[in-house]
């Protein structure tokens, strides 16, 4: 292991340590930064030795890659520049590096798409789907409609502990990214169906060992990610055409549907767990029948 290699452990291991970042956020930073390390030429011993040209080289380098059927996108390269950027904020503040070359390159513009979300009656045409005959289609179920009830992340989903669950006050408490604890009110309904998949099992919220995952496999182990997505993508297929029709376009729904009924934007927020407004800007695409609504009620010159 030569001596960038070994500052690049050091730095996963604080990111996870230190800074509580999941697996997969560490997996993404050790992807960028270690092509990042695979561009850099031999002469350039440590980080000291980076420039804002080296920096800048890496990402042309990286939209002009060859090996790629479609070219990088901008979303990808200002990733790769934020991961490079974390890296050697972290080499100032150890006093690794004397000077952030990195603070001198600029972040490319990434255009933002509306994220796809399902309308309200499809929604409900969904939650039909999964067979409540059998433990599967009731534990299904309740992921279904937690997923649309609280707009938690995938990861968030496996991790919850049936502890985890507030049934009299109807919340659950969620580990989010950088292990940022939050509380997410949850309805009659995911209460229902929660309550419902634990009886399956022989279990209730109030008599759950501590620790027990919320959703298992017939092994009784935490369901895989790979499970979920795979189950949760044919049951919306059933019911909705396009692209991305995985767990995250439920969290989409979650958060389109509260700014449709007029939600404030810090709320939305704070219950999907975004660390900043920007982040939650993308869903204030308001229906054009109900900003028109709004237009008549709000402004003076708005009626008739």
């Amino acid at each position: 292991m030569d001596k960038k290699e070994k500052v690049l452990a050091d730095f996963y291991r604080y990111l996870k340590k230190e800074r509580g970042f999941s697996n997969n956020t560490v997996k993404a930073y050790q992807n960028d930064l270690s092509r990042f390390l695979a561009f850099l030429p031999n002469n350039i011993s440590g980080f000291d030795k980076v420039n804002r040209e080296s920096i800048r080289g890496f990402l042309e380098s990286e939209i002009d890659r060859k090996d790629l059927k479609t070219p990088t996108s901008s979303k990808t390269i200002a990733r790769r520049l934020a991961s490079i950027k974390s890296l050697f904020k972290y080499l100032l503040q150890s006093e690794q590096v004397i000077n952030n070359p990195a603070i001198l390159v600029k972040t490319p513009k990434v255009s933002k798409t509306l994220p796809n979300f399902i309308d309200q009656k499809v929604i409900e045409s969904l939650m039909k789907i999964p067979d409540e005959s059998t433990n599967k289609g009731l534990r299904d179920r309740a992921i279904l409609e937690l997923f649309y009830s609280t707009g938690i992340r995938l990861s968030e989903l496996i991790a919850l502990n049936i502890q985890e669950i507030d049934s009299g006050n109807q919340l659950i408490k969620v580990y989010g990214k950088g292990n940022k604890e939050r509380l997410i009110p949850f309805g009659n309904r995911a209460k229902f169906c929660i309550e419902n998949y634990l009886k399956s099992r022989a279990l209730s919220i109030s008599n759950a060992p501590k620790n027990e995952p919320l959703f298992v496999n017939k092994k009784n182990k935490r369901v895989p990610k790979s499970t979920i997505q795979r189950r949760i993508r044919n049951y919306i297929k059933l019911v909705a055409e396009g692209q991305n029709l995985g767990p995250h376009i439920l969290r989409h729904s979650f958060a389109t549907h509260l700014m449709d009924m007029g939600a404030d934007i810090r709320s939305v927020k704070d219950l999907l767990g975004h660390s900043s407004l920007s982040s939650t800007q993308i869903y204030t695409h308001i229906k054009p029948e109900r900003m028109k609504s709004i237009y008549k009620q709000a402004h003076p010159h708005g009626g008739k």
